[in-house]
């Protein structure tokens, strides 16, 4: 199922994914108010000029929180994913969300950037964008 907005795909989902999903949003959004945010490959994902910073996803038994860069960050408690720099929690139900965790997450998320926007041009090879 396509959807077109962030709030079309909580709609989809069960109650308690749609739990998760708004706490989500509402932590990303308060934290990343400069970041634009659209549904990107069927899910929720926030973007700093264009380079994909933190999404999340519904798989088949959690929901998601994925970082691209998560595992430069200094703060504990993400899982590496794929082959490049991403990390991720996944949760079950809303109450799993440790919100203070999360927001230190939100806070690197920023700061600790590699340029994900531009990995085709560069063949697969990622650099690290210098924040200021």
């Amino acid at each position: 199922m396509t959807h077109r907005t962030i709030s079309d795909y909580h709609a989809a989902q069960s109650p308690e994914d749609k739990k998760i999903c708004d706490a989500l949003r509402a932590e990303i959004d308060a934290a990343l108010p400069l970041a634009e945010s659209k549904i990107w490959h069927a899910h929720p994902v926030w973007f700093l000029e264009g380079n994909p910073i933190v999404g999340y996803s519904k798989l088949k038994h959690c929901v998601r929180l994925l970082f691209w860069s998560g595992q430069s960050f200094e703060a504990r408690g993400l899982a590496p994913e794929g082959k490049f720099k991403a990390a991720e929690a996944r949760f079950t139900d809303a109450q799993e969300i440790d919100h203070d965790l999360l927001r230190a997450w939100l806070a690197e998320a920023p700061l600790v950037q590699w340029d994900y926007k531009n990995i085709v041009k560069r063949k697969g090879r990622l650099e690290r964008i210098c924040v200021d």
